[in-house]
């Protein structure tokens, strides 16, 4: 007898409670696939800008750039209008941030800029990742100067917020890689299959 078993990822949070990667990956399909196809524009968008966000030098905040690696790998025989910008080889962070929004801007007629980066938030959030239609504010959690960008915004939520600036770096530092590379791969997936269907 055949016996088919699925395997399913846990996220093991604080306390007792347990998010499936079918549950994550379900949840961020329907909201990104939502948004996306209700954003409003005067003309039609050009291009979609996937801008991740984030430093291949501290685990949490390498979220961002693990997406656009799985996502350069995903569309590389896509759509030409598709654009992946921050990966783990070229990553965005704060330093170089300003000049490749402009370089964005200056580059695109009317593009459709996905801002996705790593995010802090209450223990029981950890493992989720969060949609809307809102711009991104970059450097909030570390008390870094904000740049605000983005038509949508896509947030892993990696870790706990303790508001505190300093706290938060260290939370960042020592954030579990698993967690960050299963919301990346979710992400990515995800990303593509609304993509690609749209």
């Amino acid at each position: 007898m055949n016996i088919d078993i699925k395997i399913i990822f846990l996220y093991k949070l604080w306390g007792d409670i347990m998010l499936t990667r079918d549950i994550v990956f379900n949840d961020f399909v329907n909201e990104f696939s939502s948004k996306i196809y209700n954003l409003k524009s005067d003309k039609p968008f050009t291009d979609y800008i996937f801008l991740c966000v984030g430093s291949d030098k501290i685990t949490g905040d390498a979220f961002g750039p693990i997406v656009g690696e799985n996502l350069k790998k995903l569309f590389k025989n896509f759509y030409n209008n598709i654009k992946v910008v921050g990966t783990l080889q070229n990553p965005i962070s704060g330093v170089n941030l300003e000049k490749e929004v402009n370089n964005i801007i200056n580059l695109y007629e009317n593009p459709c800029i996905i801002a996705i980066d790593a995010a802090l938030s209450k223990t029981e959030n950890i493992g989720k990742i969060v949609v809307s239609n809102s711009k991104t504010k970059f450097g909030r959690g570390t008390n870094k100067k904000m740049i605000e960008v983005g038509d949508i915004s896509i947030k892993g939520i990696v870790a706990k917020d303790h508001n505190m600036p300093r706290c938060n770096y260290q939370e960042l530092q020592n954030t579990s890689l698993n967690i960050v590379m299963n919301l990346a791969d979710i992400t990515a997936e995800g990303i593509y299959n609304v993509i690609k269907y749209r």
